[in-house]
């Protein structure tokens, strides 16, 4: 009998293996499994299935620094006026600060520091989060920023403005089904509550005047660029947060908050100011000038 020759697109167990080995990830597996007296023209082949999709990438970084070392003892000097009164004992305490409670110092770190006089109180604390996404399809960069957009929504302040879509039609807006022009429908910021943030990542900062439209905390008079506000130059995006309360009759109390993200880490850095009796109100530009050198600080360690 004579043998026939091998002609392409025959089935048998040859042919079945060249095609195993052809689609690679994913139905290599599935036609592994097939008895080896099926047919190669039995399997449908799904043309998407055969592409792998590429994970997200990951964010710059993968650890965080010891934070309690991260503030030299000059500028806490100058954060803490209170603390050169103290003991020395009491006062090298002080300088050394309180590290956060953290069960995971490469996802999460803090430090604090507190020094008090009979007039006046002054509080630092730091607040070092590195973001992780667990989903593939999105990066640790944009999970971070949908973190930092939950927290610069939660302070009321407005997310700065992103370029409008390209009109496709009549300037000013793009063309609708009649060729009447349609303005581009205004951005939904998203709550603090949502789970999802679908806000964009701004892609340009406002400066360092207040944003329109910004709330004005109590005590500052309005336009007088110390208001919560976006700020630039400061990581990737960065915030401000001013706010004067009262928690006592006799007290007067002033927070400054400065947020920023580089990457997939977020950092906060809060600073407190509580006088007493006839004390002034704390003032915000210079609270809010060393709450600013401290984040700068951070920012330049982030670089390293």
């Amino acid at each position: 009998m004579q043998r026939k020759r091998y002609a392409p697109g025959r089935t048998g167990s040859t042919a079945r293996s060249a095609v195993v080995l052809a689609l690679g990830l994913g139905l290599g597996a599935g036609l592994a499994g097939c008895s080896s007296g099926a047919p190669a023209d039995d399997v449908k082949v799904d043309a998407k299935a055969g592409v792998a999709s590429a994970a997200a990438p990951p964010g710059r970084y993968r650890t965080l620094f010891e934070p309690c070392g991260s503030v030299p003892q000059a500028v806490l000097k100058e954060m803490l006026p209170g603390a050169a009164a103290l003991p020395d004992p009491e006062r090298d305490r002080t300088y050394r600060g309180t590290a956060a409670v953290t069960y995971d110092t490469d996802r999460r770190v803090g430090c604090s520091w507190r020094a008090d006089t009979p007039e006046t109180s002054h509080r630092l604390s730091l607040d070092i989060e590195r973001v992780v996404s667990y989903d593939t399809a999105v990066s640790d960069d944009d999970r971070a920023q949908e973190v930092y957009v939950r927290k610069q929504l939660a302070a009321d302040i407005p997310l700065p403005p992103t370029a409008p879509p390209e009109p496709t039609g009549t300037p000013g807006g793009t063309t609708g089904p009649t060729g009447t022009a349609t303005t581009p429908p205004a951005h939904k910021p998203t709550t603090a509550g949502d789970t999802a943030v679908t806000a964009p990542t701004p892609t340009a900062t406002a400066s360092t005047a207040p944003v329109s439209g910004g709330p004005t905390p109590s005590g500052a008079p309005a336009s007088t660029g110390l208001e919560s506000r976006v700020l630039e130059g400061l990581g990737d995006v960065a915030y401000l947060d001013d706010i004067l309360g009262n928690p006592g009759a006799n007290s007067r109390q002033r927070s400054v908050s400065v947020v920023f993200r580089t990457s997939n880490v977020i950092v906060t850095v809060s600073y407190r100011e509580e006088t007493t009796g006839l004390s002034e109100a704390p003032d915000s530009t210079e609270l809010q000038e060393r709450a600013r050198k401290v984040a700068r600080l951070l920012a330049d360690r982030l670089e390293e």
